[in-house]
């Protein structure tokens, strides 16, 4: 990682945007990215080069509830094990500062759920099931 700088931060919201895109994420309407970027309970970036290269956040209500999102890393710069450094940053972080009743969750997209696995991160079906409703 010696090229790489993990940085703790809030991506800025052009980086955030191009991330997203580039690594297979839905697109985000600049207006959703300005209002949701400054709500970040906590975030690292990936510098390469003086460019951010890739990122993940931690959203909630800063003591009962947690989620991970936006884990992504420009498909350049994939498998060279960033996602892993940014997956251990977030999870050190809520080890470390979240209360010991928190709930972190997350959503795994095909062959993440492996490398969330790593982390602690278990499957909670058949007892619970995720759900969503998409805004378009």
């Amino acid at each position: 990682m010696s090229l790489y700088e993990l940085i703790a931060g809030t991506p800025a919201v052009d980086d955030y945007r191009r991330l997203r895109l580039v690594s297979g994420l839905s697109e985000k309407t600049q207006s959703a990215a300005e209002a949701g970027l400054p709500n970040t309970w906590f975030a690292v970036i990936i510098r390469h080069g003086g460019d951010t290269v890739g990122m993940g956040r931690v959203i909630g209500d800063g003591g009962t509830a947690f989620q991970i999102v936006d884990i992504a890393v420009e498909p350049a710069h994939q498998g060279r094990g960033l996602g892993k450094k940014i997956v251990a940053a977030l999870v050190d972080h809520l080890r470390a500062h979240a209360p010991a009743s928190a709930y972190v969750s997350l959503i795994a997209d095909g062959d993440a759920q492996f490398l969330y696995a790593q982390y602690g991160f278990a499957p909670v079906a058949p007892a619970s099931i995720g759900m969503a409703l998409r805004i378009d």
